[in-house]
C-alpha cells in the first residue's frame, strides 16, 4: 500500500510538471505583436525573421525574441550642448531631432544604441558647423545650422536603418555678458531709429507747414490784391459819379460858400480843441452866401424864373430854406461857436487852413493851401 501511494504521487507530480511545460511551452510558441511595433526574433541565436503587426507562432525554446523596435516617428531633445564659435565665444545650443526606425535589424545588429549615437553624432556635427561660424551668424542662421545637420544625421543614420526628419535648434544662449552688449547695442540702435524717424518727422512736418503759410500767403496776397483792385475801382467809380453830378449839377461859389458855413461849426465841436481860428474868408463866404440867396449883397439884375435849380435843367427843383432864416441860423452858429472857442482857448489872428484842421494835406483837397497873408477878418 505504501509503495502504490508513492507511485501515484511521483505520477502526479510528472504529469503537474508536463503540464506546466506545455503551458511554458504555449506561451512562448504564441506572439503577439502590437501595431507598429517589429520585434527582431533569433534562432539559436542567429536571426531569423523580423515580425510585424499580429498574431505569430515561435518554436519554444528553438526561437527567441531578441527586441522590440517601436516603428513610430521619435522625439529626442537633447540637453544643451557648449560649442565654440570662431570667434571664441562659448555658446550654449538645445537641439530636438525628429527621427524614425525604418529597417528594425540595422536599428538592433548595426549600432548598440542607435539614440545615443544620434545625440552623439549630433553633438559632433554642431560644433563642426557652429566652429566656422561667428556670433552673428549663429543667431541668425538657424536654418543653415538645421539643413546642414539634418544632411549629416541622415547620411550617418542611413546604415542603422534610422531616418532623420527634423533637427531643430531649440535655444542659442551666449554667455550673460555678451547678452549685456547685444542688449546695449540694440537699444543703441532702435533709440538711433527712433531719433532719425523723428527728425523725418519734424522734417515732413516742417515742409507741410512751410508749403501751407506759402500757399496761404499767395492766397491772401491775392485776396488782398483784389480787394484793392475792388475798392480803387469802387473809389475811382465814387469818384466819377460825384464829379459827373458836381459837373451835371454846375455848383458855383455860392453853393460852395454854403458847404464852407456848414462845416465850421463841426471843426469847433471836438472838445481837444484848444483853440480856434476863424478864416479870413469868412466876410467874403458870408457875403457870397447872402448874394446866393438874395440877400442885401444880391445883384439885382440876376433874376432867376420861379420853380427852377442852379444845379440844371435836368435835376429836380429844390425847395430852399427862408435866405434871411439861413443867414440868420448860420450866424448864430458861427457865433456860438466863437463863444466856445474863446471859453476854452484863447483866439488868434493866424489865418485859418481847413485842409490842415481837418487832417488833410495841402494839395489834395477841395480847399485851397494856406497862405501867409494876414486875416481880413478876424473875431
Amino acid at each position: 500500500m505504501d509503495d502504490l501511494g508513492s507511485g501515484t504521487i511521483a505520477a502526479y507530480i510528472v504529469g503537474g510538471l508536463i503540464l506546466l511545460f506545455v503551458i511554458i511551452a504555449l506561451v512562448r510558441a504564441v506572439r503577439i505583436v502590437p501595431q507598429a511595433t517589429a520585434v527582431v526574433v533569433e534562432r539559436l541565436g542567429r536571426y531569423s525573421r523580423t515580425l510585424d503587426a499580429g498574431l505569430h507562432l515561435l518554436i519554444p525554446f528553438v526561437d527567441r525574441v531578441r527586441a522590440g523596435v517601436d516603428l513610430r516617428e521619435q522625439v529626442v531633445s537633447f540637453p544643451p550642448q557648449p560649442v565654440i564659435t570662431s570667434d571664441n565665444l562659448v555658446v550654449s545650443i538645445d537641439t530636438v531631432i525628429y527621427f524614425q526606425v525604418t529597417e528594425p535589424k540595422s536599428a538592433v545588429y548595426e549600432i548598440a544604441n542607435y539614440i545615443q549615437g544620434i545625440e552623439q553624432l549630433t553633438v559632433t556635427t554642431l560644433r563642426n558647423v557652429v566652429g566656422s561660424m561667428d556670433l552673428e551668424q549663429t543667431l541668425t542662421s538657424r536654418d543653415q545650422i538645421n539643413g546642414q545637420l539634418r544632411g549629416v544625421l541622415d547620411e550617418a543614420t542611413g546604415k542603422w536603418g534610422v531616418r532623420v526628419n527634423r533637427v531643430e535648434l531649440k535655444s542659442i544662449d551666449p554667455p550673460d555678458s555678451i547678452k549685456g552688449s547685444m542688449e546695449q547695442q540694440m537699444r543703441a540702435e532702435r533709440d538711433r531709429r527712433a531719433t532719425i524717424l523723428t527728425a523725418e518727422g519734424i522734417k515732413q512736418s516742417a515742409i507741410l507747414t512751410a508749403e501751407g503759410e506759402k500757399q496761404a500767403a499767395i492766397l491772401r496776397a491775392e485776396g488782398n490784391a483784389q480787394a484793392a483792385i475792388l475798392n480803387a475801382e469802387g473809389e475811382a467809380r465814387a469818384i466819377l459819379q460825384v464829379f459827373d453830378a458836381v459837373h451835371r449839377g454846375d455848383a458855383d461859389p455860392k453853393l460852395l460858400a454854403y458847404q464852407y458855413l456848414q462845416t465850421l461849426p463841426k471843426i469847433a465841436a471836438y472838445p481837444s480843441n484848444k483853440m480856434w481860428f476863424l478864416p479870413s474868408e469868412l466876410t467874403s463866404a458870408l457875403g457870397t452866401f447872402a448874394k446866393g440867396f438874395g440877400g442885401p449883397l444880391a445883384d439885382e439884375g440876376e433874376a432867376r424864373p420861379a420853380g427852377t435849380s442852379p444845379l440844371g435843367d435836368d435835376l429836380p427843383p429844390t425847395t430852399l430854406r427862408d435866405p434871411a432864416e439861413a443867414l440868420a441860423e448860420a450866424r448864430r452858429e458861427s457865433a456860438a461857436a466863437t463863444a466856445d472857442a474863446t471859453s476854452s482857448g484863447t483866439l488868434s489872428g493866424v489865418p485859418f487852413d481847413p485842409a490842415v484842421e481837418l487832417g488833410q494835406r495841402p494839395g489834395r483837397g477841395a480847399v485851397p493851401p494856406r497862405t501867409s497873408e494876414p486875416p481880413s477878418d478876424a473875431v
